[in-house]
């Protein structure tokens, strides 16, 4: 599925992946191929993009949100750090 993450300044991601685990503002969530559509409100906490099923990337982010459409996510936080 394709994943873009934006900032207001800068996009810190683009490219095709397997999923992606997000934190809501209710708890931790995850999406992958063929999710059904939504918009969904994110908190602080960890997203982790999984490139692929051994590949990942994790980010410390403050808030933001989630839309997922046509096998599409596109999230838009505040800010991302990058985590080791």
């Amino acid at each position: 599925m394709q994943l873009d993450i934006l900032t207001p300044e800068h996009k810190i991601f683009s490219g095709n992946v397997y999923g992606i685990q997000l934190p809501g503002i209710e708890g931790s969530f995850e999406i992958l191929e063929h999710h059904a559509p939504m918009i969904a409100s994110l908190g602080k906490g960890r997203m982790k993009i999984l490139k692929d099923k051994s590949s990942t990337e994790s980010f410390e982010i403050s808030g933001g949100f989630a839309e997922v459409l046509n096998n599409k996510v596109s999230v838009l936080i505040e800010d991302a750090k990058a985590m080791a």
